[in-house]
C-alpha cells in the first residue's frame, strides 16, 4: 500500500545473549552450557542469561537466589564490561562500512539507516545478512536483524527469527504484519500496559487500531498517541547518530535489605554523587529528580519532583532526594536505591525530529 509518510529503510540489530555470548566465546568451556552474567553473590541480579540458561526460564534482572533455583547447573560468570565495550566496538566497525546513520541503544544493539548507504545496495534485507555475517566472522558471535520502513518495525521484527536469523516486513506487509501481532510483541508495550488493553479488550493490533485517538488518550493519556500511530505503521523518529537521553540515572543494589532512612542517607549520598559525575561528563542538568526504591520482595517505587530550575550538583540532587525518601513510609525494607534526572537540558534539541522533510518514496525495494 503507499504512505502518506515518509519511508525508509531502517535495520535493527540485536546481538544474541551478547555478554554470555561474550563469555562463551572467550572460554570455550562454557560453550553450550547454562550460564548467567552476574547475579552470584548474595543479593545479586542476573545481568544475561544463556540461551541454555533461558530454557529454564533464566532472565535478566532476575534475582541470582531464584535463577539458581530454576536451573541447579547454572555457571556464574562475574562481569566484564571493559570486554563488552571492546566487542561492542568491533561490531560498530562493522556498521559504519555500510551507513554513517547509526544509533546505538546500548552496547548490544543499534539501528541503522540504509535508505542512502556507502555500499550503494539498493536492498536493505541483502546488506542485514551481510552484516550480520561480517559480525560473525569478526566475533564469533552471532546477531539477528529486523527491517523495515520504520524503526519501531524493525525493532519488533529483530525479535521474530531470534536467535541468528533476521525478518524484513516490507512496506505492502506493513499493516496486516501490525494488524496481527499480539499486544505484548508492541515496543513500549510493557507487561502493566498488557495487562489493562486486555482488561479493555486489546489483544492484537487490530483490536488497538479499532480503538478510537480520543479513547486511547482516556486510558494511556500521552501515550495513547503513540499506540494509536505506531498500529497505523506511522513512527518519524528518525535515526540519530548522537542520541540525546531522557533522563540521566544511577543505582545500587545492597547486600543487606535496609530497614531505616537513616541507613539509607549514606548511600543516597553516594548515588548523588556518582551521579554528578555522570552528568558533569555529559554536560547536562535537569528539573525532575526521581528516588527509585525496590523493596525486598521485589516491589518497585518511584517518586517525583520537578524543580522550577535546573541542577546537577550533588548537594541539590541530594537534597530533593531526602524530601522525596521522607515523602511517606517505606513499605519494606529496601534492596535497591536509585535517583535519576530527567527533564534534561536536551529537550529542545529534539524538536525538530516530527519536522524532518523527506520525500514519500511509493516504491520501495526492501
Amino acid at each position: 500500500m503507499d504512505f502518506d509518510f515518509p519511508l525508509r529503510k531502517i535495520i535493527h540489530v540485536d546481538m544474541d545473549a551478547f555478554y554470555a555470548s561474550v563469555e562463551q566465546h572467550d572460554n570455550p568451556e562454557l560453550k553450550g552450557k547454562p550460564i548467567a552474567v552476574g547475579g552470584g553473590s548474595k543479593r545479586g541480579v542476573v545481568s544475561a542469561a544463556s540461551y541454555e540458561a533461558r530454557k529454564f526460564g533464566v532472565r535478566s534482572a532476575m534475582a541470582g537466589s531464584i535463577a539458581r533455583r530454576n536451573c541447579p547447573e547454572l555457571i556464574f560468570v562475574k562481569p566484564r564490561f571493559d570486554r563488552y565495550k571492546e566487542v561492542s566496538m568491533q561490531i560498530r566497525s562493522v556498521f559504519f562500512e555500510y551507513t554513517d546513520l547509526v544509533e546505538p541503544l546500548s552496547l548490544d544493539e543499534a539501528y541503522l539507516d540504509v535508505t542512502e548507504n556507502k555500499k550503494g545496495n539498493p536492498s536493505a534485507t541483502l546488506i542485514a545478512r551481510e552484516i550480520r555475517q561480517k559480525i560473525f566472522d569478526k566475533t564469533g558471535m552471532t546477531a539477528s536483524a529486523g527491517i523495515s520502513i520504520n524503526k519501531f518495525i524493525a525493532k519488533v521484527a529483530s525479535d521474530y527469527n531470534k536467535p541468528n536469523g533476521q525478518k524484513t516486513v516490507n512496506p505492502e506487509e506493513v499493516i496486516e504484519f501490525l494488524e496481527n501481532l499480539d499486544i505484548r510483541k508492541f515496543y513500549g508495550v510493557g507487561k502493566v500496559t498488557a495487562e489493562k488493553m486486555y482488561r479493555l479488550g486489546i489483544f492484537t493490533g487490530l483490536d488497538l487500531k479499532k480503538k478510537s485517538l480520543e479513547f486511547l488518550e482516556d486510558h494511556f493519556g500521552k501515550s495513547g498517541g503513540y499506540y494509536y500511530n505506531v498500529v497505523r505503521g506511522i513512527h518519524l523518529s528518525s535515526v540519530k547518530p548522537h542520541r540525546i537521553p531522557k533522563s540521566v540515572g544511577a543505582e545500587r543494589t545492597f547486600f543487606e535489605n535496609l530497614s531505616s532512612e537513616i541507613f539509607m542517607l549514606e548511600k543516597l549520598e553516594n548515588i548523588a554523587a556518582e551521579l554528578e559525575r555522570r552528568l558533569q561528563k555529559s554536560e547536562i542538568a535537569g528539573k525532575t529528580v526521581t528516588l527509585k526504591i525496590k523493596y525486598s520482595d521485589f516491589t518497585l517505587q518511584t517518586r517525583s519532583k520537578t524543580l522550577p530550575y535546573f541542577i546537577a550538583s550533588k548537594d541539590l540532587i541530594l537534597e530533593t532526594a531526602k524530601e522525596l525518601l521522607y515523602q511517606s513510609t517505606l513499605e519494606n525494607s529496601v534492596r535497591l536505591l536509585g535517583i535519576s534526572l530527567a527533564n534534561l537540558n536536551t529537550e529542545k534539541e529534539k524538536k525538530s525530529e516530527e519536522k524532518e522533510s523527506v520525500l514519500v518514496q511509493l516504491k520501495f525495494d526492501f
